[in-house]
């Protein structure tokens, strides 16, 4: 078994890659900084052709697109330029799909192949608390990408979920997180696991619970 994550030089992401290799899966991991694994700009046309030229031919049966930025935490709304807007809607959006797509031919080829794709629960229209719209805006369009994805791609076999990996306690997440990387990733895993075409389009969260839209 084979999975690509996406994201992997430090919190989730790499803590998702040691766990999917402790279970059995080759792992090729990817970060914008080439720390660890292969360097990828997920928001970058010619990284994402380049990286689908390395693993041409080869099945990948997990994809996991974890890859984002939290740009305007606790930002005002005085302090929001095009910039953040920019920066955060082509990592957390358009990477996400530029990845989805670049990976397909390897999809593809799996037998039973899942897509996972990090959303948050910032990204439900039932929570506004006010703030960090860039980032809201960014996680909401990235479940409306997997909703669609998951109708579109049904057809060929390919599994669409997306999560909330819940509140951790990382350097995105800060310190007041409510619970480790350990208990996310070990959740996570979990529901990638349990993932399939009965439940393609799903928004849970990292505990298997559904979350609202």
């Amino acid at each position: 078994m084979h999975a690509v994550v996406t994201g992997t030089s430090r919190g989730l992401g790499k803590a998702l890659v040691e766990r999917l290799r402790a279970t059995g899966y080759e792992v090729t991991g990817t970060s914008r900084d080439h720390s660890s694994g292969v360097k990828l700009d997920v928001s970058d046309p010619g990284q994402q052709a380049r990286f689908a030229a390395q693993i041409k031919g080869r099945p990948v049966d997990l994809l996991v697109c974890n890859a984002g930025v939290y740009i305007d935490k606790a930002m005002r709304l005085e302090d929001y330029t095009a910039e953040v807007w920019g920066k955060t809607l082509a990592a957390n959006v358009t990477g996400v799909f530029l990845t989805v797509q670049a990976m397909l031919p390897n999809l593809r080829l799996a037998k039973a192949p899942r897509i996972a794709i990090l959303s948050s629960q910032m990204a439900s229209q039932v929570r506004a608390p006010g703030g960090s719209y860039a980032y809201r805006a960014s996680k909401a369009a990235a479940l409306n990408i997997g909703r669609n994805l998951a109708t579109d791609l049904q057809p060929e076999g390919i599994a669409v979920g997306i999560y909330h990996p819940g509140w951790v306690r990382t350097d995105m997440g800060g310190e007041e997180g409510e619970i480790s990387v350990e208990e996310s990733v070990s959740g996570l895993i979990n529901e990638f696991e349990v993932l399939s075409l009965e439940t393609t389009g799903c928004f849970h969260t990292w505990d298997g619970r559904i979350h609202p839209y």
